[in-house]
């Protein structure tokens, strides 16, 4: 079998083919890699403490505040508090700016942020709950499981989340 010289038309094709299939992997690759990056997924202070959270990486942490945590500086806008899964397991968040009106003790908070290599979590932007019917459902399913082990403390949490747990709700 003789080879001669591809025609210009075929050739043209074949080049044209071959910049669609190389544009369309290089426009995958860039919207993967940006997806991957918006990432930040949601951990329990239990998870925490036991490693499973990325050091460095933005990541989403929450519990309810404990009570008599919430520690203000007093040059700057810096607060320190420890969120619980109310079932032992504890993280310190810090945080620095002007916190939500309805952030207090006893209440579900869900901080977006980057965990130091000391264990502190250092926090971008704090979400407190925002009425008496909603808490985000990743607090509400950790709430839920330790009412259902029996280690939620007394005084630790508003009255209306046990009763609500009480009733089985898995979002309040």
């Amino acid at each position: 079998m003789k080879f001669g010289k591809m025609k210009t038309q075929r050739r043209n094709r074949l080049v044209m083919v071959a910049f669609i299939v190389i544009g369309a992997g290089v426009s995958v690759s860039l919207a993967l890699n940006a997806l991957n990056e918006n990432i930040n997924l949601f951990y329990e202070p239990e998870q925490i403490v036991r490693g499973e959270a990325p050091v460095g990486q933005l990541i989403r942490a929450g519990g309810m505040v404990k009570a008599d945590s919430i520690s203000r500086s007093t040059t700057d806008l810096k607060v320190t508090f420890v969120a619980t899964d109310m079932r032992g397991s504890e993280i310190t968040m810090q945080y620095e700016g002007v916190l939500p009106d309805l952030f207090r003790e006893g209440q579900g908070v869900i901080a977006k942020g980057r965990l130091n290599e000391q264990g502190l979590f250092i926090a971008e932007e704090v979400l407190a709950k925002h009425d008496e019917n909603y808490m985000p459902p990743e607090i509400a399913d950790t709430l839920a499981k330790a009412h259902k082990e029996g280690k939620m403390g007394e005084g630790s949490v508003d009255k209306d989340v046990v009763d609500t747990l009480e009733e089985g709700a898995t979002t309040l």
